[in-house]
């Protein structure tokens, strides 16, 4: 990995890293010197979870730094990208013709209004009795019972195919998020007690009159963006190869692949983004939550999300880009290209005993049949939306992209292409340990439910069941090994 130069550090705008917490290690390359060789030399083989793309980075910007191999002319575009990624939107008419046509209903100004410093967001804090203004980083999905042309929900007739609580000026808000929690109480082997927490969501100061009586919802949080292009870089035959190994094994875990539509293939992919498999590629997904979660129209994606009930949302102004859109082409791009090149960090104390104890425990209680540790990518999936510098690396993301049917305690109901009701998409765990660094909380799963590592892994049911009753029978000592391990990923 490459030392930061000045002219790197100015342009990505770190002069002020010591303020902010971040810690940058420089001549990250093994072999760049002497100690930083030894220390590699030392280390377990997934030790660079990105491979040649990773940084050797923590503190509260962990997971903004561009792929440490990255080409000069690749940085700058990497910081282009950043720029429309983190700065926010405008509502129309405005004289910032580049930034303007926010909305009409929207969720965050920016995506980086839910993925803060390019980290996970957190559901918002209903225990004190005073209700939020906005949930940002937490999405309702809203579907109705059937399938639409493509093979993927079918949207409720009213509200669309998610809840926006914000909206511009002269246009109602669709409504407004409350959670509730039941606590569930259980113990460990050794008799320590345990709570969970269970969200109970509902749905306030509806806008446009009541939902569908068979709506069904989702709940998704905005998770970290570190490695993703990696992630697309992984061969489809892989994931599939997962599957079958999986099926052929002939025990609990029987991994699915969901089949979604993507808008910049024009053809039906394998899913491995979102937190059902339910988008195939970054592209998509970006040019999507432009659309749906900020209001911003591309070329792919070029009508506001206004259903027809929604008159005032349906007769809003709409930003000046001309052409139909209010992001063009080449400024799309470049926010997918800056997600795509976002690195993995080096893990901490990889080597650690506690941690390596942690592992062997990871391993023995059968986590990794789901959560697959490395791959070798190949070529990106859209190649001038990525970089060449992603293919060929060995790359430990711990997952195996699949569809699981987690059980009923974290099943939504809610069918998303292949997905059931029950199933949900292996999350990487590259990052896991920094997540608090960074954004400032501990929250997992796919509604930010968990507290901590350990009632994440509680929550486990179905396929993943045997691997939770085998954690439930560790001892303190052996606990706490487990999550020292998954908190240096």
């Amino acid at each position: 990995m490459n030392r930061l130069t000045g002219r790197q550090a100015l342009a990505w705008g770190l002069a002020g890293m010591a303020v902010l917490g971040m810690q940058v290690y420089a001549d990250a390359r093994p072999g760049v010197d002497a100690a930083a060789g030894k220390a590699a030399s030392a280390a377990p083989a997934d030790h660079l979870p990105g491979g040649n793309t990773t940084v050797f980075a923590t503190g509260s910007n962990a997971f903004s730094f561009p792929a440490a191999n990255l080409a000069d002319a690749e940085r700058t575009r990497f910081v282009i990208g950043n720029s429309f990624f983190k700065r926010n939107w405008v509502q129309a008419p405005a004289s910032t013709t580049a930034r303007d046509g926010l909305g009409p209903h929207f969720l965050a100004r920016s995506c980086g209004g839910c993925h803060v410093q390019d980290g996970r967001a957190q559901p918002p804090d209903f225990h004190n009795g005073l209700e939020p203004r906005a949930v940002a980083g937490l999405l309702m999905r809203l579907s109705v019972p059937g399938s639409n042309a493509v093979g993927g929900p079918l949207h409720e007739p009213t509200y669309g195919d998610q809840l926006n609580d914000l909206s511009i000026n002269g246009v109602r808000a669709e409504g407004k998020l409350h959670i509730r929690y039941e606590t569930i109480a259980g113990k460990f082997a050794d008799g320590t007690p345990y709570t969970l927490e269970k969200p109970i969501y509902t749905v306030r100061e509806l806008g446009y009159g009541p939902l569908s009586p068979d709506t069904l919802f989702s709940p998704r949080i905005a998770p970290q963006v570190i490695g993703l292009g990696l992630l697309e870089a992984i061969p489809a035959a892989e994931i599939e190869a997962n599957a079958r190994a999986q099926q052929a094994a002939g025990g609990p875990v029987r991994g699915e692949v969901n089949r979604v539509w993507d808008a910049y293939a024009n053809a039906m992919l394998p899913g491995r983004f979102g937190w059902k498999a339910n988008v195939a590629s970054l592209a998509h997904q970006t040019a999507s939550a432009f659309q749906g979660d900020i209001g911003i129209t591309s070329r792919l994606f070029p009508d506001e999300a206004c259903m027809p009930a929604q008159k005032d949302c349906l007769q809003a102004p709409r930003g000046a880009k001309g052409q139909g859109v209010e992001i063009d082409d080449k400024t799309l791009d470049d926010v997918i290209f800056y997600q795509a090149t976002l690195a993995p960090p080096a893990r901490r104390d990889p080597a650690d005993p506690q941690v390596l104890q942690g592992q062997q425990i990871f391993m023995r209680a059968q986590c990794a049949s789901c959560h697959r540790p490395s791959y070798v990518t190949g070529a990106p999936l859209f190649p001038r939306l990525s970089s060449p510098a992603l293919s060929g690396q060995t790359i430990f993301p711990y997952t195996d992209l699949l569809l699981h049917d987690m059980g009923p305690d974290l099943a939504d109901g809610r069918p998303d292409f292949l997905a059931n009701g029950n199933q949900w998409r292996t999350p990487p765990l590259w990052g896991l340990g920094l997540i608090k660094a960074v954004n400032g909380h501990s929250r997992l799963l796919h509604d930010g439910r968990a507290r901590d590592l350990l009632e994440a892994v509680l929550w486990h049911g179905g396929e993943a069941s045997a691997a939770r009753d085998a954690v439930l029978q560790l001892d303190a000592q052996e606990r706490d090994a487990l999550v020292r391990f998954l908190e240096s990923l």
